[in-house]
Formats: C-alpha cells, structure tokens, sequence
C-alpha cells in the first residue's frame, strides 16, 4: 500500500466512526422548517410596515409642501390675466 492510499483509508475510517456517532434529531426537519417560516412572516411584516410608513410620510409631506405654497394668485399670473389662464381672442 501506498503512503496516500494508508492516510485516505485512515481518514475514510475515522470519518465513518464520526459519523456512526452521530444520531439525527427526527424533528430537526419540522423545527428548522418553522424557524424558516416565522423569519420569513417576519421579513414580510417588516417590509409591509415599511412600506406604510414611507408611503405615509411622503403622502404628508406633500400635502404640506403643497399648503406651504402662497394663494396669491398674482404670484402664479404675473401677466394680470386671473381667469383660466386662456389667450384673449382679440389679441
């Protein structure tokens, strides 16, 4: 026997030994698979408030900028013309 041969069949023996000692958890499976889920709900809840809030947040931040905006009219028709803002027919 080769020297790489006698040190690959050792760790094949070891191994095998490791691995005899090991005993599977028969709800290993079905906890693994409930921690997945509630982390994924959770990841989706989160999001989903997020996204209300943002939503939210730009929503009243817009309807403030708007009512920061002056009601003068004169500021928006500059030419003295208030209404409709439609070209006179006569020039």
């Amino acid at each position: 026997m080769t020297e790489e041969h006698r040190t690959e069949q050792a760790l094949r023996e070891a191994l095998g030994l490791l691995a005899g000692g090991v005993r599977a958890d028969p709800d290993a499976y079905r906890t693994a698979r409930s921690d997945w889920l509630r982390r994924e709900r959770r990841r989706r809840l989160v999001l989903a408030v997020l996204i209300a809030v943002v939503f939210t947040l730009t929503t009243l931040i817009g309807l403030w900028v708007l009512n920061q905006a002056p009601s003068d009219p004169d500021l928006i028709f500059s030419d003295g013309h208030h209404g409709g803002g439609h070209a006179n027919a006569a020039g």
